[in-house]
């Protein structure tokens, strides 16, 4: 698969914010709705000037990372565990199945009766969101395991954590990345979300205030930010998933390619 062409995306994005200009000028929305790409990048410059913009950046980035390690530590342990330990995947097979459909805004309610609208709320619904992503993706990697690799593992008396090691984690290593790219921009949104439902510090709350003084430009200019935040998160994800599975047949032969 070749790489994107930088000069084909770069002229796709200012053909993008030169249509977000002129539709507005001509009349075709209201400004007050829609402002021009100018007006919302004037606002752009103010918020970024503004220090109370970054403190709610750092807000939203941590309930990101925090949410995001906390699910990646707990997904790849129940797992593992879940995948070793004989019967319990059929055994927790029903309950998975009935929790992970559920959303995590349902969840919203509960997050604030439980611990209002501060940093905790925004984790217990980034984690319940990512943590599912993680799980699924290590239960479907150990499932994909060689019978004949893990068959050999056991005939050369390798140990239960051995073979975890050397034979499951290898091969279960990219679902894993797969999940980790995927939870990352999951628990950009839920943090975000929980910010904006619920008032929680952050670049979601900062929207709805700006929303709600009929800052218009204000409003589009941070979700603008949001925008940028998920395609640098998904970039750095992509990024060290093609380190770590610089063995990897599937990211050899993309380079290659």
């Amino acid at each position: 698969m070749r790489g994107a062409d930088p000069a084909l995306g770069a002229a796709g994005l200012a053909a993008f914010l030169a249509l977000g200009e002129a539709v507005p000028r001509l009349g075709l929305v209201e400004e007050a709705y829609f402002p021009p790409t100018s007006r919302i990048a004037g606002a752009l410059g103010d918020e970024l000037a503004d220090p109370a913009f970054w403190t709610a950046l750092g807000d939203t980035l941590t309930g990101w990372a925090l949410g995001l390690a906390i699910a990646l530590g707990a997904g790849i342990v129940a797992g593992l565990l879940i995948s070793v330990v004989p019967h319990l995947r059929e055994a927790t097979a029903s309950t998975i199945e009935f929790l992970r459909p559920i959303p995590s805004v349902a969840l919203i309610p509960l997050a604030v009766l439980l611990y209002g609208t501060g940093l905790r709320s925004v984790l217990l619904l980034v984690v319940y969101a990512s943590f599912w992503q993680i799980l699924i993706q290590v239960l479907y990697g150990v499932q994909d395991v060689d019978p004949v690799a893990e068959e050999t593992a056991r005939s050369y008396g390798l140990g239960t954590w051995a073979r975890v090691r050397h034979v499951l984690w290898p091969t279960a290593l990219p679902y894993v990345m797969t999940g980790v790219r995927l939870a990352a921009s999951v628990a950009l949104i839920l943090a975000v979300t929980a910010e904006l439902v619920i008032g929680a510090p952050g670049l979601g709350a900062r929207i709805a205030v700006a929303q709600t003084s009929q800052a218009v430009p204000g409003m589009y200019a941070l979700i603008v930010v949001t925008g940028v935040l998920g395609l640098l998160i998904n970039v750095g994800a992509r990024t060290v998933e093609r380190r770590t599975l610089a063995w990897h047949q599937s990211v050899r032969g993309e380079v290659a390619l």
